[in-house]
């Protein structure tokens, strides 16, 4: 981060952060909770650690941490996730097409495991299928490796398509009031008719007309392959989003040790923060170090079949037929 952004980012959060003065002492200026969070945030370094460095207590790091992480959520969640409009939709859906390859794409949709360190009296909740503790980020990203949406908090048991069923999102995709884009026709082609706006997912997400997941099996049709080939190339958008997140805030690399209120509140304004610092000048920098690091998400296990209605089939066969015919090829 340069000095000029965290300018910027101390224009926006400063008031929350700035505390009287006293007779007793003098209140720690906002550029140092700023300075101390960010350090947090880009090494993962212990609350003991910062402390010696910056010479405060260790209660007083802690204290500025939560803080600012808090005002960064309560004054920079709306600039950075603004809300969906049907105009801000077909945009998106614009760039995924002349960057990916996929058509009428709202966005990609995965989920992150974020270690931490088991609470008191949480039982197994936390608990995950990597045999460790942890919380689960799940994200919608954009054709440019921006978060659409994010959620942060569930547990570490849950399923990926369990937390998305629970979701803003997911609850509002299947009540249709996010403001999307009526149905409309491929690219270059009116052959398939209107085809719905979709989200891309992985087999861990449920089939839906609004959103996509790959045809189940290895031994499958050249034409489903295509179409797998295609969903994979717009899906690893959201893996190298949160390539980038941990490339930049490595303290998503380590072991949260703290409360998973705190937690949420900590993950969240990396997020934030990774949308309001992102250019495109930087992505190919930040990608290529995480590919060095080799943070890698592991691979996906088969959950089954592809089940779906019959209208979330349809739409599939279509997409597929799209991605083979000499329009989907170009």
């Amino acid at each position: 981060m340069s000095a000029e952004q965290m300018d910027s980012v101390l224009s926006l959060i400063g008031p929350d952060l700035t505390r009287q003065m006293t007779n007793y002492r003098e209140a720690i200026e906002p550029k140092q909770r700023l300075a101390v969070t960010l350090r947090f945030l880009a090494t993962g370094e212990s609350f003991v650690s910062l402390a010696f460095q910056y010479r405060l207590g260790v209660s007083t790091v802690c204290d500025a941490v939560h803080l600012t992480c808090h005002a960064i959520e309560a004054r920079m969640m709306s600039l950075t996730f603004p809300q969906p409009t049907e105009e801000g939709w077909k945009d998106i859906a614009r760039h995924f097409w002349q960057k990916w390859g996929f058509p009428n794409c709202l966005g990609a949709i995965d989920g992150k495991h974020i270690a931490i360190t088991a609470p008191a009296h949480s039982g197994s909740r936390f608990f995950n299928y990597k045999h460790s503790f942890s919380i689960v980020l799940l994200a919608l990203v954009d054709a440019n490796y921006k978060f659409i949406f994010a959620q942060v908090g569930d547990f570490g048991r849950s399923s990926d398509g369990g937390v998305y069923a629970s979701s803003m999102l997911g609850q509002g995709m299947e009540a249709n009031t996010l403001h999307v884009p009526p149905d409309t026709p491929l690219p270059g082609s009116g052959v398939q008719g209107p085809i719905p706006y979709v989200i891309v997912g992985d087999t861990a997400f449920p089939m839906k007309t609004y959103l996509m997941r790959p045809f189940p099996g290895q031994r499958i049709p050249r034409w489903q392959e295509n179409f797998n080939y295609r969903l994979s190339s717009a899906r690893m958008v959201v893996e190298c989003a949160f390539g980038i997140l941990s490339a930049r805030w490595r303290v998503l690399l380590t072991r949260l040790q703290m409360s998973p209120k705190y937690v949420d509140s900590v993950v969240l304004a990396a997020c934030i923060l990774h949308n309001y610092l992102l250019t495109p000048s930087q992505t190919q920098r930040w990608l290529d170090e995480a590919e060095e690091s080799a943070q890698r998400l592991p691979a996906i296990r088969d959950l089954g079949g592809n089940r779906g209605s019959r209208e979330a089939y349809n739409v599939q066969q279509k997409l597929s037929a799209f991605f083979n015919s000499p329009e989907g090829r170009k």
